[in-house]
């Protein structure tokens, strides 16, 4: 008998005592044996449970430049020891640089008043903790410049301004992220909006220009100056640099920014599973960004806009009809939205809201009434003091959930977005709501969706 031959009969000889049964020595052998020979089969059997999964999912036939294949399940061997020490190149890459770092990969929470008093599972996205500007726009500030220096319209520390007409919060982000990048930002608004967003914008460095509501048809309108500014800057030629308008409503680097981001996070947070996308829109930019994205991979999923009092939008997806009842003669009270809500609803559409309009499938009108009512809510039910679009998306997703389950979908999972804290709103949607002072909530979720005034 041959070496080899002796030394396997003397392996098996101490794995089986004389009855034939295992002995306690053999089983700790017999466990060395199997770990070796399984070992380099980890990678193979990972390989063929992934594409197995993905064949049942459908998944191999989507294409989708941004998402690729969710990694579903991950077998690791952990046979090998892993190196105590770690490379300086290491320690960078998990190192943030800078504001920029402090952009995307927000937390999806689960409400669990919302959920429980609704009978789905409510999500939210908490872009109100991205941390250049506090909001989604700060995605968008970032892609906006990125795609306008990739194009050369923007060079660092030449002494360019970026311009931007805006309601606040898109402004706050790109006064944030300019100064980060080597510019400054000059921003047109409104000056009937809080005035907590203009006192941010100055101590963020940026120029403040406050003009007279006006309709977009209007050369003095804030966007329509903004784009006057800008051309201004770049024809004096005794102004360094040139002048940038940003163009939020109408620059599609807004939506890509959610296409390319935020949608593909909430899909990996939400583990594929997801039946409802409820969402605000002002520019359109997110609603349309984060249905892009999703609806390739979930085409039963139902995307659903959450629209103001005053905004014509929710008559344009329900009865394709661009109209809101304070546009009528003798009805109408201010320049675009008759709401205390800002930074969502609108009047017109946008190019960024009809990049993704063919995929929304409903909308729900909400009141400053239902809205405040919700702020409250989240106050006394969550901790969290959020702002008043981020109220109105909730109104909206409570909303659909509320019908989901009259319609027998118990469980079904919907998720909408925070964009914004309460704190840029104090002077006016939470004067108008009121202090919560200690005092409990005394309506409830069916109150709130009852409320029209």
């Amino acid at each position: 008998m041959g070496f080899f031959s002796t030394f396997i009969a003397s392996i098996w000889d101490g794995i089986l005592d004389n009855k034939g049964k295992i002995t306690s020595t053999g089983g700790f052998l017999f466990g060395i044996i199997a770990t070796l020979a399984f070992k380099d089969f980890y990678p193979d059997l990972e390989h063929s449970f992934r594409r197995r999964i993905e064949h049942l999912r459908g998944l191999n036939n989507i294409p989708h430049p941004f998402l690729g294949h969710p990694d579903y399940v991950r077998l690791e061997d952990h046979t090998r020891r892993k190196s105590v020490h770690v490379t300086a190149e290491a320690e960078d890459e998990a190192i943030a640089v800078g504001v920029e770092g402090l952009i995307g990969n927000t937390p999806l929470i689960k409400l669990k008043s919302l959920s429980d008093a609704t009978g789905c599972e409510i999500l939210v996205k908490c872009e109100y903790l991205n941390g250049a500007g506090n909001s989604p726009k700060d995605r968008v500030a970032l892609s906006m410049i990125n795609h306008a220096e990739a194009e050369g319209l923007l060079v660092p520390d030449r002494g360019d301004t970026i311009y931007e007409g805006t309601v606040g919060s898109t402004g706050i982000s790109l006064a944030a992220v300019c100064r980060a990048r080597g510019y400054k930002a000059y921003i047109c608004m409104p000056n009937d909006q809080a005035t907590e967003k203009s006192d941010l914008l100055l101590k963020l460095g940026a120029i403040v220009e406050r003009i007279r509501p006006a309709s977009i048809v209007d050369q003095d309108q804030f966007v329509n100056l903004a784009r006057r500014r800008a051309q201004e800057h770049t024809d004096d030629e005794s102004k360094p640099g040139r002048g940038f308008f940003a163009d939020q409503f109408e620059n599609t680097a807004n939506y890509l920014a959610h296409y390319s981001t935020t949608g593909p996070e909430i899909y990996t947070q939400a583990h594929g599973h997801l039946d409802v996308l409820v969402a605000g829109a002002g520019t359109g930019g997110t609603i349309s960004g984060v249905a892009l994205a999703l609806k390739p991979l979930l085409p039963n999923m139902r995307v659903v806009l959450a629209d103001p009092q005053g905004s014509g939008l929710f008559n344009r997806i329900k009865y394709g009809v661009m109209f809101s009842s304070t546009e009528a003669e003798g009805t109408r009270r201010r320049h675009q939205v008759d709401s205390i809500v800002e930074g969502i609803g609108i009047n017109r559409l946008t190019r960024n809201f009809e990049a993704g309009m063919h995929l929304i499938d409903d909308a729900v009108k909400v009141s400053d009434g239902q809205a405040m009512m919700m702020a409250r809510w989240l106050v006394e039910k969550e901790g969290l003091f959020v702002g008043a679009s981020s109220a109105v998306n909730c109104v909206a997703a409570a909303t659909v959930a509320k019908q989901m389950v009259r319609e027998g979908e118990r469980g079904a999972r919907v998720v909408t977005v925070l964009c914004d804290s309460g704190t840029r709103h104090l002077s006016k949607f939470w004067k108008a709501a009121g202090d919560v002072s200690g005092m409990d909530v005394e309506f409830t979720l069916d109150d709130i969706l009852d409320a029209k005034k």
